[in-house]
C-alpha cells in the first residue's frame, strides 16, 4: 500500500470518526427530546382528555411509571456512554436528579414565588410588568405584611394559640408515649395492648376530629346529651357545655382540641420509645436495681438519660406536626372561638380574605418557624449516625 493509499484510509477513519461523533451527539439530543414529547403527549392527555375515568387512571399509572423508568433509561444510558472522569461525577445524579428536580419545581420555586408575593399587597404583583416595575408600583408594600403577621389581633392570637398546642400538645404527647411504653412493655398483653393505642394512627386528622365532635356533641339543657362527654357531665349532675365552643374560658378551650392530637400521636410516640427501650441493656438496670435504685429512679436515672435523643427526635418532630396544625382546627371550629391557629389564619387570609399578600406573609412565617426544629432534628439524627 502506496503512501497515497495510506492517507486516504486516514482521512476516510477520521470522516468516520467525525461522522461518528455527529451521529452520537444528535442522538443524545435526540433520546431526550423523543422521551421529553412523549411524556408532554402524557400529560396534555391527562389534562384535556373526556375519555372515561377508567382510561385516564390506566394512562395516569402507565405514564407516570413508565414515564419515570424512560427518564431514568435515557439518562443513564447517555451518562454510561461518557469517559469515566465524568460518568463517576455524574452517575449519582441520575437517581437523585429527577427528585431534586421535583423538590426545586413544586417546592423551591413555589416557596420564592410566595416570598415574592408576600411583599405586595392584598392584589399580588402587578401582571404584565417586570420585577423593577413591580417593585416601583403601588402594590409593592414591602415588609408591611410581616409587620401586621405580629400586631394584628388575630393573629396574635394565632401565635399564642400555636404556642399552646407546642407546650401541650407535643409534650403530653411524648409524656403519654413513653409511659405507655414502659407500662405496655412489662404487661402480659404488650401486644395488644400496644396495637389498640397506636390504632388511631390509621385515622386520618379529618376522620379524628370528625370522631371527637361526636363525643364533645352539645345539646341544650333539659335535651338528651348524645355526645359522650356532656353525657357524662349531666349524668354526675353537672350542666352541658359546647366545650371546643366555650369561649368564656379562651384560650383553654384550645386543650379539648389539643387532646385530640395527643391521642393521635400518643401511639406513634409509644412505638418510637419502645423500640428505644428494648435498646436499654438489661445487665445495666440490673445492677440499677442491685445498688438499690427504685422503679422510679431506674426510670428518670437510666432509662431516660439512654433514650434521650429519641426523646428529643420524637419531641421535635410532633413540634413539626402541632406548628402545621390545620386539619382538627378547621373541622372542630374553623377556627372561631378563640382557636385560630397560624395555619388557618394562612387559609382565610388567602381564600376567604382573597388577600394574597398578607397570605402568603403568614405562609413564609409558619416555614421559618418550622426550619430550625427540623435542622435541629436533622442534627440529631446524625449525631445518632440514623441520616
Amino acid at each position: 500500500m502506496n503512501q497515497q493509499d495510506i492517507k486516504k484510509v486516514q482521512d476516510q477513519s477520521v470522516i468516520g470518526g467525525i461522522i461518528a461523533l455527529i451521529g452520537r451527539v444528535l442522538l443524545a439530543i435526540l433520546i431526550p427530546l423523543i422521551s421529553f414529547y412523549v411524556l408532554y403527549l402524557g400529560f396534555i392527555f391527562l389534562r384535556d382528555s373526556k375519555a372515561s375515568r377508567e382510561i385516564i387512571t390506566l394512562v395516569a399509572i402507565v405514564w407516570g411509571v413508565g414515564g419515570v423508568a424512560l427518564l431514568f433509561w435515557v439518562f443513564n444510558n447517555l451518562v454510561e456512554k461518557l469517559p469515566d472522569f465524568w460518568r463517576s461525577r455524574l452517575l449519582p445524579f441520575v437517581f437523585v436528579g429527577p427528585a431534586m428536580a421535583i423538590l426545586a419545581w413544586y417546592l423551591a420555586i413555589p416557596t420564592l414565588r410566595t416570598l415574592w408575593i408576600s411583599l405586595f399587597n392584598r392584589d399580588g404583583p402587578p401582571d404584565g410588568l417586570n420585577m423593577i416595575q413591580q417593585l416601583m408600583s403601588s402594590s409593592f408594600v414591602g415588609l408591611g405584611n410581616y409587620a401586621a403577621v405580629f400586631t394584628e389581633p388575630l393573629m396574635q392570637e394565632a401565635l399564642r394559640n400555636n404556642v399552646m398546642w407546642i407546650i401541650f400538645g407535643s409534650t403530653l404527647s411524648v409524656v403519654f408515649g413513653l409511659l405507655i411504653a414502659v407500662l405496655a412493655d412489662r404487661s402480659s398483653f404488650e401486644k395488644i395492648a400496644k396495637a389498640l393505642i397506636f390504632l388511631p394512627m390509621a385515622i386520618s386528622f379529618v376522620g379524628a376530629s370528625i370522631i371527637w365532635n361526636f363525643i364533645y356533641e352539645y345539646r341544650p339543657a333539659g335535651q338528651p346529651q348524645i355526645g359522650l362527654l356532656n353525657a357524662i357531665v349531666t349524668g354526675l349532675g353537672g350542666t352541658p357545655q359546647a366545650w371546643p365552643q366555650w369561649v368564656a374560658i379562651a384560650p383553654w378551650n384550645n386543650l379539648f382540641l389539643i387532646v385530640i392530637v395527643i391521642w393521635l400521636q400518643a401511639g406513634f410516640s409509644m412505638v418510637l420509645f419502645s423500640a428505644a427501650l428494648k435498646g436499654i441493656p438489661e445487665e445495666l438496670m440490673e445492677a440499677g436495681r442491685i445498688d438499690g435504685a427504685s422503679e422510679i429512679q431506674i426510670f428518670f436515672r437510666i432509662m431516660i438519660p439512654y433514650i434521650r435523643g429519641t426523646v428529643i427526635s420524637v419531641w421535635t418532630t410532633i413540634v413539626i406536626f402541632t406548628l402545621k396544625i390545620f386539619d382538627v382546627v378547621w373541622v372542630m371550629t374553623g377556627g372561631q372561638f378563640g382557636t385560630h391557629v397560624i395555619a388557618t389564619q394562612f387559609y382565610r387570609q388567602s381564600f376567604t380574605n382573597r388577600n394574597s399578600g398578607f397570605g402568603s406573609a403568614i405562609a413564609i412565617v409558619l416555614l421559618i418557624a418550622v426550619i430550625p426544629v427540623m435542622i435541629y432534628n436533622l442534627r440529631q439524627f446524625r449525631e445518632q449516625e440514623a441520616f
